[in-house]
């Protein structure tokens, strides 16, 4: 991370990391929230209830682990909006070059989430209910935002989630500004313009003074 924050310095001239960050926690997915999402997979979004799901079938142990790609994951977090394309490379380039394939993606969510995720693998021993470990490759999800997509992020987690188990075919919250989906989707949308505008406006003082 230092030497990341001192190679996006020496070529835009700010920061990108906040002063004062930490290392990063590494999080293991709850087993509540890894039944959630089962439960979306296997039902709620599959089209061929009571059927398994056509391309993947039943995701259920013990195989299950090595099939959910946020099982562990962590978070950095950047000041502005360019920061995050600059840290996916950053990291592909590190994960790369430990032998492992690091995928990488841009979330931009209709719920007003922009993030970007990456994903590479790691073999690790899971226990089994006899006691005895099981050897697997796990996913590693590590996103990558920034502060004010983070502090957005951290105010809608919970409610989000709430959400995420209503599964219906269609929504009208776009046309009811009296929902709590309403203010909240668009409240990331409006920020995420902001941040561009900032980027915008960044990168034309600097061609000014060029």
């Amino acid at each position: 991370m230092d030497n990341m924050d001192q190679t996006y310095l020496g070529q835009t001239g700010y920061k990108l990391f906040a002063e004062g960050y930490t290392t990063p926690q590494l999080r293991s997915k709850p087993f509540e929230s890894l039944l959630i999402k089962t439960f979306r997979r296997n039902i709620l979004a599959n089209k061929q209830w009571p059927e398994p799901p056509t391309k993947t079938g039943w995701l259920l142990p013990p195989g299950w682990f090595a099939r959910i790609n946020d099982i562990v994951r962590t978070l950095l977090v950047v000041k502005y909006l360019d920061g995050v394309t600059f840290t996916v490379k950053q990291i592909r380039s590190i994960v790369r070059g430990l032998g492992t394939e690091c995928s990488a993606k841009l979330e931009a969510r209709e719920e007003g989430y922009y993030a970007a995720h990456l994903y590479f693998h790691v073999t690790c021993e899971i226990p089994r209910e006899n006691w005895d470990t099981v050897e697997a490759a796990i996913s590693v999800e590590l996103q990558v935002t920034t502060q004010v997509q983070e502090v957005i992020r951290k105010l809608l987690h919970a409610y989000y989630e709430e959400r995420r188990l209503i599964h219906e075919k269609e929504s009208t919250w776009q046309w009811d500004y009296k929902t709590p989906e309403f203010a909240a989707n668009y409240l990331g949308h409006v920020l995420h313009y902001v941040e561009g505008m900032i980027m915008d406006i960044r990168e034309k003082q600097e061609t000014q003074k060029t």
